[in-house]
């Protein structure tokens, strides 16, 4: 049963309350406003719009994959222990989140270009990252990666640890604890932040521009395929972006639904 809310507010805050919703579905009105209704099917169906769009989806998938394999055993070493340089580690790791998509792009080339720092030994080896839709994943899960760690850490956080230390105390080994009871009990946590990352991946433009380019059917994602299309077919341009508002708004709403699992 839920506690009552309070909810005696006063009047002066519903003033900027309903500035900043107007501030924010405004624009989102304005785009359907703009949409060519009557060629809206066409316009989401061109050949490089289904390549662009199935790019996203594919790259995007198996960046969210890449982010629960590195995100998860990350996020459960920055809530479960503690070593020297654990907080600069953490700012590290959370860095992608407030850092233009650009400079993410270009430490990307610099690192796995055909001069990069690995990028040159991989060279060597015949195996070519930059420009590729190897590319276009690792910027995905580069900008990503830290919205499933911050998600999956406040969950670990409030589910506490109580329930492992129970498991280890008849003797479950860690990795049972880990399999058993820890992830069982996050995985609304882990949804939600797979969910995020998933949807941070499909709209990323800056650093996948930078470090992949923008190769029709090879590295051209969704993002990018609107950015070229405002110059040649700005109805494109704008049926497109309501198909990205489309999936924002589904996101949301999967995030919200995970949570109130929890």
């Amino acid at each position: 049963m839920r506690s009552p809310q309070y909810s005696g507010l006063p009047a002066w805050v519903y003033v900027p309350a309903v500035a900043g919703a107007a501030f924010v579905l405004l624009p989102l009105l304005a785009l359907m406003a703009r949409v060519d209704w009557s060629q809206f099917i066409s316009l989401i169906t061109s050949e490089s719009s289904v390549a662009a769009l199935r790019l996203s989806l594919i790259t995007a998938s198996i960046s969210t994959v890449a982010c629960l394999v590195l995100g998860v055993p990350m996020a459960i070493v920055l809530v479960r222990t503690r070593f020297a340089g654990q907080s600069v580690l953490r700012s590290l790791v959370l860095l992608p989140m407030v850092l233009p998509p650009v400079v993410g792009g270009i430490a990307l080339l610099y690192t796995f270009g055909r001069r990069g720092l690995l990028g040159e030994h991989l060279e060597v080896l015949g195996i070519q990252i930059a420009f590729s839709t190897a590319a276009v994943v690792l910027a995905q899960t580069f900008v990503s990666l830290p919205f499933l760690v911050v998600s999956l850490e406040g969950t670990l956080r409030t589910a506490g640890q109580r329930y492992d230390i129970v498991a280890a105390t008849l003797g479950a080994k860690p990795t049972t604890v880990l399999r058993r009871v820890t992830l069982p009990l996050v995985l609304p946590g882990l949804a939600s932040g797979a969910i995020l990352a998933f949807a941070r991946a499909l709209g990323e433009f800056g650093a996948t521009i930078t470090f992949a380019g923008s190769l029709q059917g090879v590295t051209r994602t969704l993002p990018l395929e609107i950015y070229l299309q405002r110059e040649v077919d700005p109805d494109a341009a704008v049926a497109l972006s309501l198909v990205l508002v489309v999936v924002a708004v589904l996101v949301i709403g999967l995030v919200r639904g995970s949570r109130g699992q929890m």
